[in-house]
């Protein structure tokens, strides 16, 4: 081969830009204003960007006998800035899609002078207004002559300060270093508890649409959370000796606590 042919192969192989889906190494990788000049577009560019991303953190993993997710990283520019916009991009296009295609439909004004059958608040605090409705775990007690020690709406706000306080704790019991919830199945299990009863109190809190019995519908409200709880727990028990468990030890290898 000659020195010609090397030089023409070389020039082929920096200026490969498409059909081969090959990325050029880094020293031969073309400069921002040559990448201008290429008319594949924003698709192609991101491609380039993604594959040599990848490349990079594939080279640093193998040279390193351990890994830090506070040391491995990216430029934000372009390699970040590249990624946040194609996803934005997406789900932009895909809001503007909806709401082109499935037009929210508008109902009838308010009406001030007439109270609607049913009252809902927004739909992301079904949560905390199914907890206002818990009057029937609020005891009796026999001291008191067979009556309640607050009453139902108090009861419900203390319910609701209690979960919250709940949820603000956990991440204060719970300082590991898990970067999966394979790594730690307990607390992953208690997360889908919380997660499942945030759903089943917001459908209790609907109670008046749901059609199932109330009384039925406040005892799976309670039921199914521990349930998910505990397929959770093992599913991700099983899955700690498994192709998962080992995934991750060799993804993201910690440095050992001194």
């Amino acid at each position: 081969m000659t020195d010609e042919q090397t030089e023409t192969d070389g020039k082929q192989a920096q200026t490969d830009g498409g059909g081969t889906g090959i990325v050029p190494p880094d020293d031969e990788t073309p400069t921002w204003s040559e990448r201008k000049q290429r008319t594949e577009g924003l698709s192609r560019l991101t491609y380039e960007y993604f594959e040599r991303a990848r490349r990079e953190d594939q080279d640093l993993r193998q040279e390193s006998s351990y890994v830090e997710r506070d040391v491995l990283a990216f430029p934000v520019w372009p390699h970040e800035m590249i990624r946040n916009l194609s996803l934005t991009s997406f789900f932009v296009g895909m809001i503007i899609f909806l709401s082109a295609t499935l037009p929210p439909h508008l109902g009838a004004p308010a009406d001030p002078n007439s109270t609607p059958a049913v009252i809902l608040p927004d739909w992301y605090l079904y949560w905390s207004f199914g907890l206002l409705k818990l009057g029937p775990l609020n005891p009796e007690l026999a001291i008191l002559g067979g009556e309640k020690l607050m009453s139902d709406r108090a009861y419900g706000v203390v319910a609701n300060i209690v979960v919250v306080g709940i949820v603000a704790i956990v991440p204060f019991l719970n300082k590991g270093s898990a970067r999966r919830p394979v790594e730690q199945p307990f607390w992953a299990a208690v997360g889908m508890m919380g997660f499942a009863f945030a759903w089943t109190i917001s459908i209790y809190s609907a109670k008046n649409l749901a059609p199932i019995a109330p009384h039925l519908l406040f005892d799976l409200t309670f039921l199914v959370p521990p349930i998910v709880g505990t397929i959770t727990y093992a599913v991700l028990k099983a899955m700690r000796e498994g192709y998962m468990f080992d995934l991750n030890r060799r993804y993201y290898r910690l440095r050992p606590p001194k």
